[in-house]
């Protein structure tokens, strides 16, 4: 590795290596950088960019799973190193510290006043807590936020050693040069490829601080760009994790308790071991599996043995899993996220109230949980669709009772992932059905219905609103939220001791939305409920912003006001970008407050992930009385907009997979199992119900929010809301289909 130099008063350091004839760049917004975690012995990878004969490599730190994110970090490096963005390949990196995700600790309140102080040494451990503990994870919609800054970076220190190294070959000035297209050009016309001065470039100490292109000068950024991953998509080239296809490799599939967290009692594998193309049963604890020669046999032989199964340890029946959630509201909050004012004081009088309540939701990514994995000679490699590819490997590793130096993670393109991957119990399932064949590359997949019924699901809740209005003001709102932790059982699992740290998930798309109520407390109750929680698309926000956005609505209507002109009278004096968000879906949709029988429309807006979104939704009630969503119109503010249709294609995407939850989503219980099994227990949204999308994007914010998670969480209430206006029924619990006559 070369000599580390710093980059800037911000701290930005950059590495420069000589690696087989290529040249290596990378930055970090850190005190130091992080080992170059890539092998020198091809010069085809390193941290972030490789330069070599066979042009530029970008090594991506987080997961494609159709968000398009290899696109667009692509871009921010191409942009700056002055290449041909179509010219460039773009590979998922390894496993490795190198790759933490910077922005998970990232503050992200509609009110940059209201955040925390950015010096001093707590705020300097909290920046450098994903760094101590390698948090390489795709999630939280931050993957652009985290690689704006460092990514531009590295492409700017690299365009300027390589002029810097041309310069020396051609004995001219710096102020000669410029550079093009992948090349160093000189004022004469002489032309140098990156790729030949690439062996200079590296011996030189590069740019300490390079200057990035302002906006103006920009190519690709603010300009939608064709897919990276389209192409292999659309051909069905593309390899995803159940693609992978390794010389001599089995196939296996598994059958875990169905009973979540409950033990295997006995089971008769008599008649898995005797069906031809069976190979080996492997007993998990917990589960079992079967290595065969394919997939499909491996998951019919799994299916026939027969497993007597202990009992789950939460409630047997759905009805009495919520009335567990129900008891949290009796014991003291796990978390006070909001305390404005005198609420007690205030709550008093003509008190509204009500009670809403949402299911345990599956993730159901289109390509079920498997991972391939190959122990051989003491090294494990594990081919997995992941999103947090530190914690597989050393998850793997200590299944295979190896260091985690001897685990190599391999991250193809993700079937969806939601959240889901970010879990790595199917890596260490796959791992401990490798152990069984030494030297053997074995596939673990699992079936749809094992997928439905072992998910880490989004975590059923209920909230408890109060309030109280004086004319069309709201003069105090509580809200009361109760919902199994999900930092709980994650820090929990993840740590190996039990914490129950204050849970923002509990409460977030309640307690941080931009309305000015001088009276207002959102407090959050974690429920006692060991059925597995994790993390869904948006999080909490999914459900608080069902709780919050409904209950606005149904004080709007009882102070007898339009219900976006009751929104924007709390928002406006509070939030003046948010304040235009609602003001632009309102002309986009040309709302009037007034429908015509047989329509009807509902509005919502959330703040999440840094980004202001508004949804207003009509439906309409054809011939046959059903329901059809008719159109949706969408207005975004991200701050800053670096890939306009991709934007527009995570916010519409987003917004389908919330309308789907609504519709249709839920988990429930039956003697302690989950009783969907696959799609037609788990239905989902079909074409003819999906709306019209008319979509605007905003840039007024004061820095880059999120777009892979904000478009899902005004989805549900904005359906509902609509719904009360077609039919004067107020849908306070979740899935919509239950209560309403759909075309579906």
């Amino acid at each position: 590795m070369g000599k580390l130099r710093t980059f800037s008063r911000r701290a930005f350091l950059v590495t420069s290596a000589t690696v087989a004839g290529g040249v290596a760049f990378g930055a970090y917004k850190l005190l130091e950088t992080p080992d170059n975690p890539i092998p020198n012995e091809d010069g085809t990878l390193n941290p972030w960019v490789m330069i070599n004969e066979d042009g530029v490599t970008i090594i991506a730190p987080r997961a494609e799973m159709g968000q398009g994110v290899m696109t667009t970090l692509a871009a921010l490096v191409a942009e700056e190193l002055d290449v041909d963005l179509d010219q460039v390949n773009v590979i998922h990196g390894p496993a490795a510290q190198a790759y933490f995700n910077s922005a998970f600790t990232a503050d992200r309140h509609y009110d940059v006043s209201q955040e925390q102080p950015s010096n001093g040494w707590g705020a300097t451990l909290a920046q450098a807590f994903p760094k101590l503990i390698s948090l390489q994870m795709t999630g939280g919609s931050t993957s652009t936020l985290d690689a704006f800054d460092r990514m531009r970076f590295a492409g700017a220190s690299a365009r300027t050693t390589l002029l810097q190294a041309a310069a020396n070959q051609l004995g001219v000035g710096l102020d000669q040069l410029h550079t093009e297209n992948g090349a160093v050009v000189a004022n004469d016309g002489t032309k140098l490829p990156y790729a030949l001065l690439a062996t200079a470039a590296a011996k030189l100490e590069p740019e300490q601080s390079p200057r990035l292109k302002s906006p103006s000068e920009w190519r690709y950024l603010g300009k939608s760009q064709p897919r990276k991953d389209q192409p292999g998509k659309a051909t069905g080239t593309a390899d995803f994790g159940i693609d992978i296809r390794l010389p001599g490799m089995k196939y296996a599939s598994v059958r875990m308790s169905p009973r979540l967290g409950a033990a295997m009692l006995s089971y008769d594998a008599g008649p898995a071991e005797n069906m031809p193309g069976v190979e080996k049963i492997v007993d998990l604890g917990q589960g079992i599996a079967v290595i065969a020669s394919n997939t499909w046999l491996a998951i019919q032989a799994v299916n026939a043995i027969d497993v007597e199964w202990g009992e789950a340890p939460y409630p047997a029946e759905t009805k009495d899993v919520f009335a567990k959630i129900e008891q949290a509201f009796d014991v003291d909050p796990n978390s006070t996220a909001r305390d404005d004012g005198n609420v007690d004081a205030t709550l008093t009088g003509d008190v509204f109230s009500a009670e809403y309540h949402v299911p345990y939701l599956a993730h159901a990514t289109m390509e079920p949980m498997n991972s391939t994995v190959l122990i051989e000679d003491g090294k494990v490699q594990v081919w997995s669709p992941n999103q947090a590819p530190v914690m597989v490997r050393d998850a793997c590793a200590k299944v295979a009772n190896v260091d985690s130096e001897n685990v190599t993670v391999h991250t193809p393109y993700l079937g969806g992932g939601y959240g889901r991957r970010a879990m790595v119990d199917y890596a260490e399932i796959a791992t401990k059905v490798a152990m069984a064949l030494p030297g053997v590359p074995v596939q673990t997949t699992w079936s749809r219905e094992e997928d439905m019924r072992h998910d880490f699901y989004r975590p059923g809740a209920i909230a408890r609103m109060r309030a109280v209005l004086d004319d069309d003001k709201i003069t105090a709102l509580d809200g009361q939220l109760a919902a199994p932790s999900i930092m709980k059982q994650f820090l929990t699992n993840y740590l190996g001791f039990e914490l129950n740290p204050a849970d923002p998930t509990i409460t977030e798309g309640a307690h941080d939305q931009p309305y000015q109520i001088a009276n207002q407390r959102i407090r959050g109750y974690a429920a006692d409920v060991a059925i597995p929680v994790g993390f869904w698309r948006s999080v909490g926000n999914s459900q608080n912003a069902f709780f919050h956005e409904s209950f606005i609505d149904e004080l709007a209507h009882k102070a007898g006001t339009d219900p976006l002109e009751f929104r924007l009278h709390h928002i406006r004096p509070e939030h003046a970008p948010s304040a235009t968000v609602l003001e632009t879906v309102r002309d986009m949709s040309g709302w009037t407050g007034k429908t015509p029988d047989g329509v009807g429309r509902g509005v919502a807006f959330t703040f999440s992930f840094g980004t202001a979104v508004a949804e207003v939704i009509e439906v309409r009630r054809n011939d046959d009385g059903l329901i059809q969503i008719s159109d949706m119109w969408i207005a975004a503010d991200l701050g800053l907009v670096l890939d306009p249709l991709n934007v527009e294609a995570q916010l519409t995407g987003g917004a389908v997979f919330g309308l789907s939850a609504a519709l249709h989503g839920q988990i429930t219980f039956s003697d302690g199992m989950v009783e969907q099994e696959n799609f037609p227990d788990y239905d989902v949204m079909r074409m003819l119900n999906v709306p019209r999308f008319h979509v605007k994007l905003l840039q007024n914010m004061e820095r880059i929010g999120g777009v892979g998670e904000p478009g899902t969480p005004p989805a549900a209430p904005a359906l509902a809301n609509a719904l009360f206006d077609l039919t004067g029924d107020r849908a306070r619990h979740l899935p919509l289909i239950e209560k309403f006559n759909f075309l579906i």
